[in-house]
């Protein structure tokens, strides 16, 4: 829409050039107009970014946010190992052994002098029934710590959002400007034109085409000034974004949903809802919850521990054998003893065995043995270890509580500077407005007196800086409040498009 309003104008000023020079300054407002009518001023092509698409690509690539990602994802595996102590603990070893030499039969604890091959395995398992409630009291520490660890991570994304959105809104400020900038070139250039014909003509008067000249100059550095300040609006834009830096990338315009109006909400409601919905001030009662949680675990360490253990074990060794009797025989001994028949000899039984290795697998289920302990540990003396825990966490406590007090002060400090600017950038884009009708009509009445020859170039320079002024000034001022009531919103947690 900005487009053909600028060929319509440019189209009536073959014909009635020394209207439109007036009307030409009326092209700050069709701007506006364009933007209330949610036109677009840039052509859809794919260099083209709208403000959420800003927000979603700098989200997705800001290492910060990134960063804030990977500490919220350690503090949930924090809580889940939490959470995991109050299983048992299962543990199995398997050893496998060759000794040469002189050494410990593990089969028959003897020592022999030969080459052994062992094997031992074993399982056990253990159960923590009480320990002072110390792990309960830790599983609900960690989970607080890993809600404050979400909070911050949607913190660190809502002011990657409000960083994109003031600055987006500068970016578009200065198009702006730099299309004010060309507006105030092209009046001066079509001046300076009649002009030309008429110094030639010797119609006019040197200094005046001179100074109009002049002023051409300085309004052609002032669309370079406000070219280069766009560009570099839109790289820092760009750099927020993580994205690499062109100048063929443009920006869309706000539609009409998205213009301010006057802010209705008091200081005191956007803290109240600042309080409550505000990620970094949760965040801050929630690690001040974590770290009560964290001196009554660390309480539970001066009280026993009473666990549960069991295990089973068995055990193999090559140099274990088993005895098999093959024969027996009675034989005489030498020895005899008296009787009242005589002497009689003593005879025993002598019996003849074959030693076998015993099989693996039959070791290992001979071997096989079981056990089961119910053990209380009394904490005595560790060197003040327990009761210094107990000590640190309770500073830490204090530290979380001042720490979410100060944060409610300052909430509310800022609230109320960021109420304040919003209020001064209201009334003085509500002045600035005025400030353009004034001066729209100030510089057509001297537009009008300059070519009728009655008025000098100088007052006529005067009056057309005047609403030079004016269109930026409301331009600044326009964008500059929309930027505080957005900033306002991000204190309220509504900064979503």
């Amino acid at each position: 829409m900005v487009r053909a309003l600028s060929s319509f104008w440019m189209v009536k000023s073959h014909h009635q050039p020394l209207s439109d020079m007036a009307m030409r300054y009326f092209y700050p407002i069709a701007i506006l107009i364009a933007i209330l009518t949610g036109n677009k001023v840039f052509a859809q092509t794919d260099s083209v970014y709208s403000l959420q698409q800003c927000i979603d690509i700098a989200v997705r690539n800001n290492l910060d946010v990134k960063k804030s990602e990977f500490e919220m994802e350690r503090s949930r595996i924090y809580w889940q190992q939490q959470r995991a102590n109050l299983l048992p603990t299962l543990n199995g070893t398997v050893n496998h052994g060759l000794s040469n030499g002189r050494g410990l039969d593990p089969f028959t604890n003897t020592y022999l002098n030969q080459s052994i091959t062992s094997a031992d395995y074993s399982a056990n398992a253990s159960l923590v029934l009480f320990n002072g409630l110390s792990i309960q009291n830790s599983i609900k520490r960690t989970a607080l710590a890993y809600q404050a660890g979400q909070m911050d991570f949607q913190q660190a994304k809502n002011d990657i959002t409000l960083n994109v959105i003031t600055t987006y809104l500068q970016a578009i400020s200065n198009s702006d400007l730099m299309i004010q900038a060309k507006n105030q070139a092209e009046v001066s250039r079509q001046q300076l034109q009649r002009l030309e014909v008429l110094n030639k003509n010797g119609a006019v008067k040197p200094s005046d085409y001179y100074d109009v000249k002049g002023q051409y100059a300085t309004d052609q550095i002032n669309v370079i000034s406000a070219r280069n300040s766009l560009e570099a609006s839109k790289l820092n834009l760009l750099q927020i974004m993580n994205v690499p830096y062109s100048r063929s990338i443009t920006l869309q315009r706000l539609t009409a949903s998205e213009v301010p109006g006057k802010y209705t909400a008091t200081p005191n409601q956007v803290f109240d809802i600042a309080l409550q919905d505000l990620p970094y001030v949760k965040a801050a009662s929630l690690r001040r919850q974590s770290a009560e949680r964290q001196v009554k675990a660390a309480k539970g360490s001066l009280l026993p521990i009473l666990a549960l253990s069991g295990g089973i074990a068995t055990r193999y060794s090559s140099a274990a054998q088993r005895s098999t009797l093959i024969d027996s025989a009675e034989v005489n001994t030498g020895s005899y003893i008296k009787t009242p028949s005589g002497n009689q000899a003593v005879y025993a039984t002598d019996r003849i065995y074959r030693n076998e290795k015993i099989g693996y697998m039959s070791q290992f289920k001979n071997n096989y043995n079981t056990q089961v302990n119910l053990g209380l540990q009394i904490p005595i003396l560790n060197a003040f270890q327990s009761r210094n825990r107990v000590a640190l966490a309770k500073i830490d406590l204090q530290e979380a509580k001042y720490v979410e007090e100060s944060t409610r002060i300052k909430l509310r400090q800022d609230v109320e500077q960021a109420y304040l600017n919003m209020t001064t950038a209201y009334e003085r884009y509500q002045i600035s407005t005025e400030q353009v009708a004034a001066f729209q009509e100030s510089f057509r009445t001297a537009e009008i007196r300059f070519n009728s020859g009655v008025l000098n170039s100088v007052d006529y320079i005067v009056a057309k800086n005047n609403l030079d002024r004016a269109n930026n000034n409301l331009i600044n001022a326009r964008y500059d409040y929309y930027i505080r009531t957005k900033i306002l919103d991000y204190y309220q947690g509504r900064l979503s498009l």
